[in-house]
């Protein structure tokens, strides 16, 4: 459902967001290690998500990425949509052009449910919680 672009930028923000603060910054090659990911195609990310105010960056010697309390605050469809367009919960789940409401694909109707169900839970969490809740599981952010 979502680009490989869209699920490294989740993981790095939700990795941020568990590891960083206002005093405790990341750089891109320490974060592509510790979740497995392309170092440039993840730098070209993280700078479109601080260019869109997502996350928060510092330059120079001890600068980097982190998630300030505002970017916290924010919710996972932000990060989403600034990657993936606004348009990505419309999609045909079999990529087909045509299908809607009015021309449903043999699974438009089960899947708008669950994209519904979906859509409410990203708007409705912050960042902070949905990091928070990976945290208290221990899951790991890694490919």
């Amino acid at each position: 459902m979502f680009s490989k672009s869209c699920k490294y930028a989740i993981r790095a923000v939700l990795f941020l967001a568990i590891n960083t603060n206002d005093d405790t910054k990341l750089g891109v090659e320490e974060l592509a290690n510790e979740l497995d990911v392309p170092k440039h195609f993840l730098g070209k990310i993280l700078q479109q998500l601080a260019k869109n105010k997502m996350v928060s960056s510092t330059k120079g010697r001890n600068g980097g990425f982190y998630l300030s309390e505002q970017n916290k605050a924010a919710n996972l469809l932000s990060i989403i949509e600034s990657i993936d367009g606004k348009d990505i919960f419309q999609e045909c789940i079999l990529g087909l052009d045509h299908c809607s409401d009015a021309n449903p694909c043999p699974y438009h109707d089960s899947i708008q449910k669950v994209r519904r169900e979906f859509l409410l839970q990203l708007k409705d969490e912050t960042i902070e919680a949905s990091a928070t809740r990976i945290n208290e599981q221990s899951l790991k952010l890694k490919d």
